[in-house]
């Protein structure tokens, strides 16, 4: 799992459909299904294990400040389209705690728990982020300390079930696996131009004079890592040297020319390792928690959640939920 304060801004950017009885739990779009819980408290329930709205409160406010932060910018006027800010905190918010709930249920099943030592943690977390609270976003929430303890209960937990099921994965990724190119391309989408591109290139026209005519993909100059390019096109471009033009590669939809303008660029391979280290992890955390989503049983209380109201924590300032638990845990 990546620190914490990454995993939020990273959930709003990579946000849910507006539809408030949808929620995303691991690669799994999930179906809360509306129902009334019979609870003035309870906000959703995934098998027997209920969510309280006082964390779906905290959760949130910390969300709406976060994406404000993020982004450098003042909400309130911002354009979402034909979705609301409202809608998308929201998802956010059922989107994270779902998948904690989950997650905890899953080290529960395993017989995980949090040791003597991450207790304390736990609870040295709560007691900072308690006391940066004002008296009215406490009353807004509905939490004590021990609330507070409770939430980063449940996201240590679920940090350290991450962990176990992460463990193992490979860690070498070589540079070629990793490895970055930067090249200049020509895209075009039929065989005339690219008859005529091929002409200009052989009789020695300079590249980026062919593109700036030709090219139909958006973009000339780029860097690439493997994978994203066509299969045929990467076989090619990855086995250029400096300086050195391709010859035309025909693929599904048109045609591309590439030039090699360094064929490995080292601080943007460096970064490719970490992300390639991650995709690895993700896949197999998935794989051993997806089990546990299609077999379980996920409840939104509708009524309770169309209640709250992004309107009612604009005088909120509270953003450091998640930046407290790294401070603890790093």
């Amino acid at each position: 799992m990546k620190k914490s304060k990454a995993i939020c801004v990273l959930a709003i950017v990579g946000l849910l459909s507006s539809n408030l009885g949808g929620c995303t739990v691991g690669n799994t779009q999930i179906r809360l299904e509306t129902i009334q819980l019979h609870s003035h408290k309870t906000v959703f329930q995934i098998n027997n294990n209920k969510c309280e709205l006082k964390y779906a409160k905290l959760y949130m406010c910390n969300y709406r400040n976060l994406y404000g932060r993020a982004y450098g910018m003042d909400l309130e006027p911002y354009d979402f389209g034909s979705d609301s800010l409202e809608d998308y905190v929201k998802d956010v918010t059922l989107q994270e705690l779902a998948r904690i709930y989950c997650m905890d249920m899953i080290a529960q099943q395993k017989k995980m728990s949090l040791t003597d030592e991450e207790e304390k943690l736990v609870k040295s977390a709560a007691e900072s982020y308690y006391d940066s609270l004002s008296n009215e976003e406490k009353s807004y929430m509905d939490v004590k300390e021990k609330d507070i303890v409770t939430a980063y209960e449940h996201y240590a937990l679920a940090e350290k079930l991450y962990k176990t099921l992460t463990e193992g994965v490979d860690e070498e990724v070589s540079d070629d696996e990793a490895r970055v190119i930067h090249v200049q391309q020509i895209f075009v989408t039929d065989e005339e131009s690219a008859r005529t591109v091929q002409d200009l290139l052989k009789k020695g026209t300079e590249f980026a004079t062919v593109a700036q005519d030709y090219n139909r993909s958006g973009e000339v100059d780029r860097t690439v890592a493997r994978g994203e390019y066509p299969k045929a096109v990467e076989d090619i471009a990855f086995n250029l040297n400096n300086d050195e033009c391709s010859d035309m590669i025909k693929v599904d939809g048109g045609y591309y020319f590439i030039k090699c303008l360094n064929k490995m660029e080292k601080e943007l391979t460096e970064k490719n390792k970490d992300t390639i280290r991650t995709k690895r992890e993700k896949e197999q955390f998935e794989d051993a928690y997806q089990k546990f989503v299609d077999s379980a049983s996920f409840q939104l209380n509708d009524s309770l959640w169309d209640e709250v109201k992004l309107d009612d924590m604009q005088s909120f300032t509270t953003d450091s939920f998640f930046e407290t638990y790294d401070r603890y845990f790093e």
